[in-house]
């Protein structure tokens, strides 16, 4: 029997207040989910496009990309001219999956940071969101944060799936 997800085995990320557990959880999750799903897909197979859909690997420079940004404004910042070039990039083939599950993994640590240095009572302190500077909370942003990674690391599994469904595996 495989291990429940992550929410269910009853463990508190340490350092994690709890207001945003769920959101800890949540990123693990993707975490394990997407390293299971792609980490065996060929550099072909994790760019392939089925039927004109986005690849694997866009799902997964996308879950990285946009948590990366969903964090900045978390912070109250807005984005570096590198995230804007890295957020233009997210569709180019090419990488390997060992090295787009990399970048995963260590923006989602670094996600789980800012949650640790992130006080439950700072969570409903206003933040604005994008060009527009769209209103948001820190709360509202972390979770976001944690729910847009969940639906991402699902477009991967079932991408993959897909992918290797076409190639007879």
């Amino acid at each position: 029997m495989s291990k429940p997800e992550v929410w269910l085995r009853g463990e508190r990320v340490e350092g994690i207040g709890a207001g945003l557990q769920p959101v800890a959880h949540a990123l693990l999750q993707a975490m394990e989910d997407v390293e299971h799903a792609a980490s065996s897909l060929s550099v072909e197979e994790l760019w392939t496009k089925p039927g004109g859909a986005a690849s694997a690997g866009f799902h997964l420079r996308h879950l990285a990309g946009s948590l990366d940004r969903l964090t900045t404004y978390a912070r109250g910042e807005q984005l570096s001219d590198d995230q804007l070039a890295a957020l233009r990039a997210e569709g180019e083939p090419g990488a390997s999956a060992t090295d787009v599950i990399a970048h995963v993994r260590a923006t989602i640590e670094r996600a789980l940071d800012q949650l640790r240095a992130t006080p439950d009572a700072s969570l409903d302190e206003p933040r604005e969101v994008g060009r527009g500077r769209l209103p948001s909370s820190v709360r509202g942003l972390l979770y976001h944060a944690g729910e847009h990674t969940s639906r991402h690391a699902g477009q991967v599994i079932t991408t993959a799936k897909i992918v290797r469904g076409l190639a007879g595996g």
